[in-house]
């Protein structure tokens, strides 16, 4: 992800911020990272780029994700529908965990490290769509980090602190789940590169074949009002409003064989065969839900001359109940490291943050050329 992200107009904007944090961004932006779903939480983007700046390694990720998974798993789903964004409430401890164990701390001094980090612990939902989404979890990855640094100078901490703040925040500290996982539950994988929620309608759409979006008069949603809370954008006006758009992810589900990076860009947004097809988009909401995979989806797209095309879908491809193919996760490897695919498959956690350090100073983005439809990604 950081590597298909070079060149978005958001690593311009970069330089305030820490390696970990210009990383943690960029590993964001394009929203094509992995998700945690009893969390609501993207794991990855924030643990690994602070394992890597921190010289971690494996232990220090894994410590990082098992902390955010279960602080984010007990925050549970009354706290991401209350507007707060998962991934750096649960974060900003997370990465003091992470960056606490890759300095070799003690587990008294992990534990002041995320007692620290509390303060920083939030995020919010209304920046879905702006840079500020993937600066949130820029933020946490640092808070994490100055929190370790300040542990391991010696700066003490109630542990306590993380209790008091969870039930602040809607969530019970008795219900942290037990699991002998590192990550309980696992990881789902986007096939997409756009919101987890968007996952399921796209694929849905997609299932029915080549549809010519021409003829499209009506498309019915049906599924939970859960599983459309992160879709805030019904009328889009850039890429990154796209991504949190069901309107906008189920035009291009229709244009775009098959949905790739380009499919999301300021350009593809503003296609004039697109916007008919999001005015086209009726939702209904079939129960209240309890996450962004409760219950079906349910698409009925009507055509010109009458015909109705029906899907109906339960789990996503790359969700951890239908778990991702090795080709089309190799595609997506191809798709946002582009000529460095190779390098990157060869790659070890020893070794990646050195391979980032380097690739960061190259002048062409990977994988990106101006323009909607410029960038070459690889065939299927």
């Amino acid at each position: 992800m950081i590597l298909a992200a070079r060149g978005e107009p958001l690593e311009q904007m970069l330089g305030p911020l820490s390696e970990a944090g210009r990383w943690a961004a960029l590993a964001h932006v394009l929203d094509f990272d992995d998700l945690h779903l009893a969390s609501t939480a993207h794991l990855s983007a924030v643990c690994a780029p602070v394992a890597l700046a921190e010289d971690g390694g494996a232990r220090a990720y894994l410590a990082g994700a098992g902390v955010m998974a279960r602080l984010g798993a007990l925050l549970g789903w009354r706290h991401y529908s209350s507007g707060w964004h998962a991934t750096c409430t649960a974060g900003a401890p997370a990465a003091a965990a992470a960056a606490a164990l890759a300095r070799g701390l003690d587990s008294e001094r992990i534990s002041a490290a995320i007692a620290l980090a509390v303060p920083a612990a939030g995020g919010v939902q209304r920046a879905f769509g702006t840079p500020a989404k993937s600066l949130q979890v820029a933020f946490a990855a640092e808070a994490g980090i100055r929190a370790a640094a300040l542990a391991e100078a010696g700066a003490r901490a109630d542990p306590r602190a993380l209790d008091d703040w969870v039930e602040l925040v809607g969530g019970d500290p008795a219900a942290l789940p037990p699991a002998p996982e590192a990550i309980p539950g696992g990881l789902a994988v986007k096939v997409y590169p756009c919101c987890y929620a968007l996952q399921r309608p796209i694929a849905a759409a997609q299932a029915l074949g080549p549809v010519d979006g021409s003829r499209v008069r009506r498309i019915q949603v049906s599924t939970p009002t859960s599983a459309l809370a992160p879709l805030i954008h019904h009328r889009p006006l850039s890429g990154l409003e796209g991504k949190f758009s069901l309107e906008y992810g189920l035009a291009c589900a229709l244009l775009d064989t098959p949905v790739e990076l380009d499919s999301f860009s300021d350009e593809a947004v503003a296609r004039p065969e697109a916007r008919p097809l999001m005015e086209a988009v009726e939702v209904e909401s079939s129960d209240p839900g309890e996450g962004l995979l409760s219950g079906n989806v349910v698409i009925t797209i009507t055509l010109d001359d009458g015909t109705a095309l029906d899907s109906e879908l339960d789990f996503p491809p790359g969700a951890p109940q239908r778990p991702v193919s090795g080709a089309d996760l190799a595609h997506k490897v191809a798709t946002c490291a582009g000529e460095l695919a190779d390098a990157v498959m060869g790659l070890s956690w020893e070794t990646a943050a050195a391979f980032l350090r380097t690739a960061a100073a190259r002048a062409q983005p990977v994988g990106q050329s101006q323009g909607y439809l410029g960038r070459r990604s690889p065939s299927r």
